[in-house]
């Protein structure tokens, strides 16, 4: 009987060795995969925080933020948001080459350009007539009518634009009516313009 009382308490003993190994081995996998979580989360979640707060504030001095397809009407769909000054801004291309930044100006009747920004859009300035009066808050000034093949914006394009390139005075052109009104409808929406052809 004690031999096999010893026998018992023998295998009973590598028994409990055994899984004592096996539990200081688990305790130590999981202790690892712990290690290993925690190492993750503090190299990922700043890193992913600051890619989210890069994008955020992207997304707010973006001058387009949407070019859609409007669906439900099958209407080519640009939407701007307003920048930090209050005005709507479009990033657009004229005449299919040059990149210009216009602000929004529904109290302009026509697209009105800076000296710079008719350069790059391959028109000559020196060479221009500026036999147009143009009133405006400051007194009269003188412009040169032109015609601008397109601006488009994301995927809206108006082509044959009448637009004014001033002789001075103005620092920032303008995207006035002579390109809204052609327009299949704009609408400002909270901080949002909608444009659609």
């Amino acid at each position: 009987m004690s031999g096999w009382s010893a026998s018992i308490r023998s295998e009973n003993s590598a028994e409990t060795r055994t899984q004592g190994r096996m539990n200081h081995k688990f305790f130590s996998l999981m202790a690892s995969a712990g290690a290993i979580a925690a190492a993750l989360v503090l190299i990922l979640i700043p890193k992913i925080e600051k890619a989210e707060a890069a994008s955020e504030s992207q997304a707010v001095e973006t001058v387009n933020v949407v070019n859609t397809e409007d669906p439900g009407e099958m209407r080519r769909t640009a939407v701007m948001l307003i920048k930090s000054d209050g005005h709507y801004w479009a990033r657009t291309l004229v005449n299919r080459k040059a990149s210009v930044d216009f602000m929004v100006d529904t109290g302009a009747s026509t697209v009105a350009l800076t000296q710079e920004d008719a350069q790059k859009m391959g028109l000559r300035p020196r060479d221009l007539a500026y036999d147009i009066e143009i009133r405006t808050a400051g007194g009269i000034t003188y412009g040169a009518d032109v015609m601008i093949d397109s601006i488009r914006i994301g995927e809206v394009e108006i082509r044959d634009v009448r637009g004014v390139v001033m002789q001075d005075v103005l620092t920032q052109s303008l995207l006035g009516m002579s390109f809204l009104r052609e327009l299949y409808s704009y609408e400002f929406r909270s901080d949002r313009l909608i444009i659609r052809q």
